[in-house]
């Protein structure tokens, strides 16, 4: 283009490519690094609150006589309270496509 006006067909291109750009900045690629980043993330928001559900259940049945078992209450809470933080952030995460 060596500085003159460019044709109408150069003006077209430009055009395209511009185009093109800010379609691809409103609407970014994720590679596989993000999608196992997420997998972990969603698996790490489920295992956390269930681990932390078993040791204090375990810790209650150890130390307070009961006819219930608080290992398999809390394991069950943990699982719910997990499921709902995964469900949370796949929602956030994924609510822009």
């Amino acid at each position: 283009m060596n500085g003159e006006r460019p044709d109408a067909e150069e003006a077209e291109e430009i055009v395209r490519k511009a185009r093109r750009k800010q379609a691809a900045q409103k609407h970014p690629q994720r590679s596989a690094l993000y999608g196992l980043g997420m997998f972990g993330l969603v698996g790490w928001s489920v295992a956390v609150p269930v681990v932390l559900g078993v040791a204090l259940g375990v810790w209650i049945d150890g130390h307070v006589q009961s006819h219930r078992s608080w290992t398999l209450i809390l394991l069950l809470a943990g699982a719910a309270l997990g499921c709902l933080n995964a469900w949370y952030w796949v929602q956030r995460e994924g609510g822009d496509e």
